[in-house]
């Protein structure tokens, strides 16, 4: 899943194979982009926060009397399906359809392919705070703050916490796996209002060191096994026995909740679809019970 440490990891592959390189080449696959090129431009960082990546270029221009030099941010979004890959000379491609591709950069002997990119854009870097004005707090960023977190959090008080969690406005990185397995370690039911929350901040420290614990590799575990099958607790485990107590897991739409407190709607799905996806909840009807 494209969570804030895989958004993270990416920016760091972006970074080795790219940073300090000048572009020999760029093609934009995305209307709003076709004619803009990127060629000349020397790429100077690859961060991210959050869910968004920025890659930052700079290119100077001098003449006899001055010199001056333009920065730029190339933004973009994973979401569900979106990947960055670098390549080296002779490697072979990913086997994804090329009509995926949404930009290719060329530099000396790398070639960095993005797929299924979202929200794509180039902006000027005095323009880049407005890309991420709006997000709350990265839990992956050096000013992690855990009280605005949790501040931001507490003006939905009303608001389901899983849904608060998701929202990127309140703190940065958290989507559907960390959501569910962050719950579930808390032992909090995933519909309850953020008011009634018991140990607010504990939740949003659980989430953090549990992302935390999986920068620099892909595989993500919340369990503290890198085996399949072994590393959630209870995302993706549908119907199988919960680690902790053995009901069977449950998975059902991120729903509001009807007239009777329960989730509105309450057909079990076996899988994350790609449609909608992040409104799934996976949880232990033991562990998570709803507390009167």
């Amino acid at each position: 899943m494209p969570e804030g440490d895989t958004v993270w990891m990416t920016a760091q592959v972006l970074e080795t194979g790219l940073a300090g390189k000048q572009l020999t080449g760029s093609d934009f696959r995305v209307p709003q982009l076709a004619t803009v090129s990127l060629e000349g431009w020397t790429v100077t960082e690859s961060a991210c926060y959050g869910k968004h990546l920025l890659l930052r270029l700079r290119k100077g221009d001098r003449s006899a009397d001055k010199a001056s030099e333009r920065a730029v941010t190339l933004h973009s979004h994973l979401r569900m399906d979106g990947a960055w890959r670098v390549y080296g000379p002779g490697d072979r491609w990913a086997p994804k359809p090329r009509h995926t591709i949404r930009v290719v950069l060329k530099a000396d002997d790398v070639t960095a392919v993005g797929y299924h990119l979202h929200e794509l854009k180039v902006v000027r870097a005095a323009d880049e705070p407005q890309l991420i004005a709006h997000l709350g707090p990265d839990l992956l960023g050096p000013n992690w703050d855990l009280f605005e977190a949790v501040r931001r959090l507490l003006s939905h008080a009303d608001t389901p916490i899983a849904e608060a969690l998701l929202d990127q406005r309140n703190l940065a990185g958290i989507g559907n796996l960390y959501k569910a397995e962050s719950l579930f370690v808390h032992g909090t039911w995933p519909w309850t209002p953020v008011r009634r929350v018991r140990d607010l901040p504990g939740l949003v420290t659980v989430a953090q060191k549990q992302m935390m614990a999986n920068l620099g590799r892909w595989t993500q575990s919340t369990t503290g096994s890198l085996l399949a099958g072994e590393a959630t607790f209870v995302y993706g485990r549908t119907g199988r026995s919960c680690r902790r107590c053995g009901t069977p897991i449950k998975c059902t739409d991120q729903a509001p909740l009807d007239l009777t407190g329960r989730p509105a709607n309450t057909a079990e799905r076996p899988r994350e679809s790609s449609k909608g996806g992040e409104r799934i909840t996976y949880w232990c009807p033991s562990c998570q019970a709803e507390r009167r």
